[in-house]
């Protein structure tokens, strides 16, 4: 039992990052499903993942400053944080809307034309359930590279801790 408080100890922000990672990653793609299925794939994928990530960074400041990185900075080093949190955010939102819109927009239509079937060998056909799971699987892939580059982010440029280990 000692072991295992040791390694959770030992790999505590690591653990914490995926843990909190994993509900904004959850809620981002419940956020995304919701607009998908209530206002459509262009909303969703366009205007709806501007508010979802909107909603997102902010949730994701909150558990990384408090539970993840644990920063005890205040005032101006606080203000700095967030502004850096923000930006480094901003551009990975940027980055899942570009992965999103050529996803969904440009490469989905594609794979799966809207409007008619597609039959396919063993007689199967595309219906808006492929398309919506196709738009998913877009979203999922963008997750994977948000969620590696906001820790490097976070790491190495955000909370970055002082010389006497502290942030």
């Amino acid at each position: 039992m000692n072991k295992l408080k040791e390694l959770f100890i030992r790999y505590y922000e690591g653990l914490a990052y995926l843990f909190f990672g994993a509900v904004a990653t959850g809620l981002n793609i419940l956020i995304f499903t919701l607009f998908d299925h209530f206002l459509g794939s262009s909303f969703a994928a366009g205007a709806g993942n501007v508010l979802n990530n909107a909603i997102c960074i902010l949730f994701a400041y909150t558990t990384n400053r408090l539970w993840v990185f644990r920063s005890k900075s205040g005032g101006k080093e606080a203000l700095r944080e967030f502004a850096s949190f923000v930006f480094c955010r901003i551009g990975t939102a940027a980055l899942d809307q570009l992965i999103l819109w050529v996803g969904v927009t440009l490469v989905g239509p594609m794979i799966i034309p809207t409007g008619w079937a597609v039959l396919v060998a063993g007689g199967f056909s595309f219906s808006m359930e492929y398309i919506k799971l196709w738009n998913l699987g877009v979203k999922l892939f963008s997750q994977a590279v948000v969620i590696i580059s906001n820790y490097v982010f976070s790491k190495l440029f955000i909370f970055k801790k002082d010389s006497k280990g502290g942030v």
